[in-house]
């Protein structure tokens, strides 16, 4: 059975005393319950190891935002896959549609990064996802298939299946506008659709797929309803604890 996950992306937010204290929080408040789901915090590289060291490893996983697409080297600024294994960090976001459209992160580019994460035990929580003008002009699924298929689909079955996807409408991140629960269904079977076709019905069915695009406490409950949503790639909401938690307890 494939695994329901709430992940928090930090992005570009908190101080390192600010972020461990958000950890904290968040660990407290989970303490108590029972989570229906695996709770994934996705922080700036500087805080990784201790935020590890805040949370209750059994509850919550740890993620980089990102990682380098090359092993090391003469790289100033990169931070490699195995950099990130060393801290503690179970999980990578890869593929953000902010990497993609701010840093020229391609399709070629990502599949490097995924097959370096993979190589070095992470778990990635890789993105896709379409643009407005995408979207408008209908070509929103054969974005999304082409980006799956150009990284990810050079994978064999086994190692596919340590992947996590999360579909982001990227019209639908940080501007007020959220997909409906049925246009997030639709994409997501979609998306399942296009993996069975690759590499069949188990491996799909095992498969998590987050929705990635303003999900909220407020709506959560309603998009994580549908069959084909496993969860939350969260923004915003994920910076305040309590905020995060009704997210959480919305499975």
């Amino acid at each position: 059975m494939r695994q329901n996950i709430v992940a928090g992306n930090w992005k570009m937010n908190k101080t390192l005393q600010e972020g461990i204290e958000l950890a904290k929080e968040v660990n407290s408040l989970v303490a108590g319950i029972s989570p229906k789901c695996k709770i994934v915090l996705g922080t700036p590289f500087t805080h990784i190891t201790e935020v590890v060291k805040a949370v209750d490893a059994s509850k919550i996983g740890v993620a980089a935002q990102n990682c380098a697409d090359k092993v090391s080297g003469a790289y100033t600024g990169e931070i490699s896959a195995s950099m990130v294994q060393s801290t503690g960090a179970q999980y990578v976001i890869l593929g953000h549609s902010e990497r993609r459209t701010y840093y020229g992160e391609t399709n070629a580019i990502l599949k490097e990064k995924t097959d370096l994460a993979l190589a070095n035990g992470l778990t990635p929580i890789f993105c896709i996802g379409e643009v407005l003008a995408e979207r408008e002009s209908n070509k929103h699924f054969d974005v999304v298939k082409s980006q799956i298929e150009e990284a990810l689909f050079h994978l064999s079955a086994e190692a596919f299946g340590k992947i996590v996807l999360a579909y982001e409408p990227v019209w639908a991140i940080g501007t007020g506008k959220t997909a409906s629960s049925e246009q997030a269904q639709e994409m997501h079977a979609f998306i399942r659709k296009t993996l069975v076709a690759k590499y069949g019905e188990a491996v799909a069915n095992n498969t998590s797929i987050l929705y990635g695009g303003s999900c909220n406490a407020a709506n959560a409950k309603e998009l994580f309803a549908n069959p084909d949503v496993d969860g939350g790639l969260i923004g915003g909401a994920s910076l305040k604890a309590a905020d995060f938690l009704a997210i959480i307890t919305a499975f």
